[in-house]
């Protein structure tokens, strides 16, 4: 079975193909205005053909992030037309009297009660949102007026709140219904775009899209709820990241996917990477499953700058793929992380990045003294100061999703990919006192790699709020049994049908979510939610009463691929290549530079030494030593 997958990045779009016994990979720039045009590049770089087309995508996301998604309206309840206004009443920054909301994503004008709707209005729009009080318990007002909207505009699309996310809380349900509707259109023409483009190049036009959940979700799916795709592409590789710690028996990690604009970072614990349930999206809320992913705006193409103070700083804002860091010759005169590392002698300054860009190093030095010339610092100064500056804010992102929540990082390997991650993994684990490091194979497209893992997935949920340990069983046995018959409708077989319950402390206004088979009992119930409070909070209140708000299942199918179908790594040729002075600590050493697949399992690799292969690097500084295991991923200590 021939299998593609896509995934589409700020900067660059990873493809893997795997026709059973191989697996063959490409690096493309991608294409902004339509992502499309990349992912058929892409795909034609590694395949005629495929049976299967399995796609990661920030479509979704980038509608929301440049506010380009459809002329959107929102039908209420009487009375709650300002919900997304009003919101929860907090700040978004508690000591930055200067911070705003975002800009609700459908203006006054367009928000009316379920009593105000009529033809005229519906003209002006592009997509409507309904969301009425009470229909998580009862979906029946909300069919009714989308029933009233596609009498005078069939056209038009629809999203209900009771079928995006039929869960109580008026504010979030609302937002995440009013996220689905205004990517919907953008999603629906770029899926459309790109079945045909790729029916037309020859592959496969059934096309499966990633979920933020980690699983796949048919096209058509993807396209009636985008919402559930907003984190498309990063589910992949955390998916990835957790079939590697199987293999390598590592029950606790922590995935560090740095890119071109972005790095993403998830914690994985006994071999499951954590989910939630709510998430703020460009500080929107949105109420459907995700893995726990954290995302920082430091990557490759993140640019350096002088703040109003003097301080250097490192992104958020991204060189992107156009025009990208100045060492592309695209035209970018501010230096990126990519050119403080090609001026560090971390990157090979004749790399070829993407198949076809030559790199310029002559250009990154001189944007890189541009900016020291404001700090009075050289270029190499500079350089280290901007790693220096973007390695704390990944540090942060890592602190985000372990210490904060309760987790204790020095217990988890850091299991880095992306084009960039390998250049920084053994800096950011040392500032974090990890226990090691783990590179893997393919690390340059893991998450596309990814999307090959991962199950076709139906996530549901629906609100109960009871005490009644009878009603939570049967609601969860019905809401187990309605996945495994929506994955059945798409041709999946169900493979497994897990479940959980949302439990909260009586009285309190936020849950944990403990998992739990019909059948368990309430005790058990309580007893696992008592011992997750206590490990996230401090603390546990085993003598309170708890109630339980919300249920939840998925249904899953098997993957294309599984991490035991791979082939062993077939070593080939000298893997040291020269040496090549880089610049460690403020002082230039000669670091051996390495051919990644030339090295055989049980070869070891000792700092400082530079890491190379098709699509990524690794930098391993002095006294730091990688050993490959057989599965062809680096194991790093110091």
């Amino acid at each position: 079975m021939r299998t593609l997958g896509v995934d589409v990045g700020g900067t660059f779009t990873d493809v893997v193909f795997w026709d059973g016994s191989d697996l063959r990979t490409a690096k493309v720039p991608s294409t902004p205005r339509d992502q499309s045009i990349g992912v058929v590049a892409g795909a034609e770089a590694v395949t005629g053909a495929a049976d299967h087309f399995l796609h990661g995508t920030t479509v979704a996301t980038n509608a929301l992030l440049e506010r380009a998604g459809a002329r959107t309206a929102l039908i209420a309840s009487p009375g709650f037309e300002d919900v997304l206004e009003i919101g929860r009443q907090d700040r978004p920054s508690l000591y930055d009297p200067g911070a705003r909301r975002p800009e609700p994503l459908v203006p006054r004008e367009w928000r009316v009660s379920q009593g105000g709707l009529e033809g005229e209005f519906l003209d002006h729009v592009e997509s409507v949102a309904v969301s009425l009080l009470y229909s998580y318990r009862d979906p029946a007002p909300e069919l009714a007026v989308r029933g009233a909207i596609q009498r005078l505009r069939p056209e038009l699309p629809v999203s209900i709140s009771s079928e995006v996310a039929p869960e109580f809380r008026e504010y979030e349900r609302a937002s995440t219904t009013v996220l689905n509707a205004y990517v919907r259109p953008v999603m629906s023409r770029y899926l459309s775009r790109l079945t045909a483009a790729a029916s037309a190049a020859g592959l496969s036009s059934d096309v499966l899209v990633m979920r933020s959940s980690g699983g796949l979700i048919t096209a058509r799916g993807a396209a009636a709820a985008p919402a559930a795709a907003l984190l498309s592409g990063p589910a992949g590789g955390v998916v990835a990241a957790t079939e590697l710690g199987r293999a390598l028996g590592r029950e606790h990690l922590i995935s560090f996917d740095m890119g071109g604009t972005s790095t993403d970072v998830c914690r994985i614990d006994n071999f499951r990477p954590e989910i939630s349930h709510e998430r703020d999206v460009a500080g929107y809320p949105c109420r459907l499953p995700s893995v726990a992913i954290h995302t920082v705006g430091a990557g490759g193409g993140s640019v350096g700058w002088v703040d109003s103070g003097g301080a250097l700083r490192v992104g958020p804002r991204s060189a992107g793929a156009v025009p990208g860091p100045a060492s592309y010759g695209h035209g970018g005169t501010e230096p990126a992380v990519t050119d403080a590392n090609v001026v560090l002698g971390r990157i090979n300054p004749t790399a070829r990045f993407g198949g076809d860009l030559d790199l310029q190093p002559d250009l990154a030095r001189a944007a890189l003294a541009s900016l020291g010339s404001h700090l009075d610092l050289g270029p190499i100064e500079t350089a280290a100061g901007m790693l220096d500056v973007v390695e704390e804010v990944m540090a942060g992102a890592i602190r985000r999703v372990s210490i904060e929540q309760g987790a204790d990082p020095r217990r988890a390997a850091l299991v880095a990919y992306g084009g960039a991650g390998g250049l920084h993994a053994t800096a950011l684990a040392r500032r974090l006192d990890m226990a090691g490091v783990l590179i893997p194979g393919h690390a340059g497209v893991f998450s596309a790699f990814g999307l090959l893992l991962s199950p076709p997935r139906v996530d549901a949920s629906r609100t109960i709020m009871t005490t009644d340990p009878n009603l939570v069983d049967s609601a969860l046995r019905s809401l187990t049994l309605m996945t495994a018959e929506d994955l059945s409708a798409s041709e999946v077989e169900p493979e497994s049908v897990s479940s959980a319950v949302d439990v909260r402390y009586a009285g309190q206004s936020h849950e944990l979510t403990v998992d739990y088979e019909p059948g368990d009992g309430w005790n058990e119930l309580s007893r696992r939610f008592h011992e997750l409070h206590a490990e996230r909070n401090g603390f546990a209140r085993p003598q309170d009463p708890v109630e339980a708000v919300t249920v939840r299942a998925s249904a899953l199918g098997a993957p294309a691929l599984a991490w035991a179908d791979l082939p062993s790594i077939r070593p080939a040729g000298d893997p040291r290549r020269r040496l090549r002075q880089t610049v460690v600590g403020g002082h230039t050493v000669d670091a051996l530079v390495v051919w990644r697949p030339a090295l055989a399992p049980g070869a070891e690799v000792v700092g400082p030494a530079v890491i190379e292969e098709p699509e990524a690097t690794t930098f391993l500084g002095p006294g730091e030593r990688a050993t490959v295991h057989e599965s062809g991923a680096l194991e790093i200590e110091w």
